[in-house]
């Protein structure tokens, strides 16, 4: 099963919901790395730095139910340690007012991130990153950064940070590969995202299944190897093609988990993956023709 933070695709603009765009996996890690957290307070209760008091207070934000009083308890986190970057991740998702308020308090929380581990730490456990708690918020902070660049056409950047990402934790355990593929489709880059879906092979997700196929379309037409893939793609979710071809609304609420082949799996897909599809002549045609003869 794979799980995702709601964000909304549609409707009134008074409620919000979290978003990707702000902390990547956020209510699954949360108890689990606050759980982590006092276990190691328990243990280590001589020697807690002033890093590990603020990270203390981050996840005491993590829990309260008050707006307010999360983005109080992050800013005192950082008048304890400068160098808590989820004290800046959490301000960039719930104060930031803007775009550019965004990318500073997540630039911020990536060098504080960095100050943190050091550079003993990359060369030690560089490769397994997440497997690390202490890593955990430094790669919320990237994850946060790349998609700000992104919604601010600093496509580049954006995409340089999500490949360093993977080479710091090729297991991917935030999903990154996912968001990285639809980008290196969606700008031309098929080499690239090419060589992405051979290191993640044997991934059966509509990510890759789908942009497998655009992929072989857009270099060949509605070649047999491209309709082989398609057909493929559709056996894995069905669910897919009727969200690309705006045959299926998309929810005002976007679900906060799927299963492999699942509505829900295809409306996270779709939302993403649409402008990709729509930007490549002729592809949303050969689907239409393709499920034709499908059914």
């Amino acid at each position: 099963m794979g799980k995702t933070p709601k964000k909304k695709s549609g409707g009134s603009k008074n409620k919000k919901s979290p978003s990707i765009k702000n902390l990547d996996n956020l209510p699954p890690i949360i108890s689990l790395e606050s759980l982590l957290g006092d276990l190691a307070a328990d243990s280590d209760e001589g020697e807690r730095s002033p890093l590990d008091a603020a990270q203390d207070l981050i996840y005491d934000a993590w829990e309260t139910q008050s707006k307010a009083r999360r983005i109080a308890l992050a800013k005192k986190a950082l008048t304890i340690s400068t160098d808590c970057a989820d004290a800046y991740n959490l301000l960039a998702a719930e104060e930031a007012s803007n775009l550019a308020d965004r990318l500073r308090l997540y630039t911020q929380a990536v060098e504080a991130g960095e100050r943190a581990i050091g550079r003993k730490g990359f060369r030690e456990m560089g490769g397994h990153f997440w497997g690390f708690l202490e890593t955990r918020p430094y790669m919320r902070a990237r994850c946060g950064l790349a998609l700000s660049l992104w919604e601010a056409g600093d496509d580049e950047k954006a995409i340089e940070q999500v490949q360093d990402m993977l080479r710091l934790n090729p297991g991917d355990n935030q999903g990154m590969r996912y968001i990285l593929l639809l980008w290196l489709v969606e700008k031309e880059r098929l080499p690239e995202a090419e060589k992405l879906l051979a290191q993640y092979g044997g991934d059966p997700t509509s990510w890759m299944l789908y942009s497998k196929a655009l992929i072989k379309f857009k270099k060949d037409g509605a070649s047999k190897a491209a309709n082989t893939a398609l057909a493929k793609a559709v056996k894995g979710n069905s669910h897919v093609p009727d969200y690309l071809l705006g045959r299926k609304k998309f929810p005002r609420w976007l679900p906060d988990h799927y299963g492999f082949g699942d509505d829900n799996e295809a409306v996270l897909f779709a939302v993403d993956a649409k402008k990709g599809w729509q930007l490549s002549p002729g592809a949303l045609d050969w689907l239409t023709a393709q499920i034709k003869c499908l059914e």
